[in-house]
């Protein structure tokens, strides 16, 4: 369960990261958004690492499960846009994917 918490935090890290971006680039903010944005980045990066996973592939095919999570809550408490049905059910499946991928059994390498 502990993956999970390694997984929300960099998720947090990460979409903070692009939303610097986003308000930079998209929104004509200031260029001292980058400098947040490539903090955020970093350490979305050193959290990832954090999971306990073989294999890193695995654990960032995982993580993309949690991170349409942290989206939807992002668009919902950052940007207050309230989620659809559709996004809820997508959340659903995603996380299923997510535990199974990081949950799921494993054979021996021999």
């Amino acid at each position: 369960m502990l993956n999970y918490l390694w997984f929300f935090l960099a998720a947090l890290f990460e979409i903070a990261g692009c939303f610097a971006f986003w308000m930079w680039l998209r929104q004509g903010k200031s260029a001292l958004w980058v400098v947040p944005a490539l903090l955020s980045l970093t350490l979305f990066a050193l959290l990832l690492t954090r999971v306990e996973a073989t294999y890193a592939g695995r654990a960032y095919a995982a993580y993309g499960g949690i991170y349409i999570v942290a989206s939807i809550g992002w668009l919902a408490v950052v940007e207050r846009i309230r989620p659809l049905s559709s996004d809820w059910i997508g959340v659903a499946l995603c996380v299923i994917g997510a535990t199974v991928i990081l949950f799921g059994p494993r054979l021996s390498a021999s």
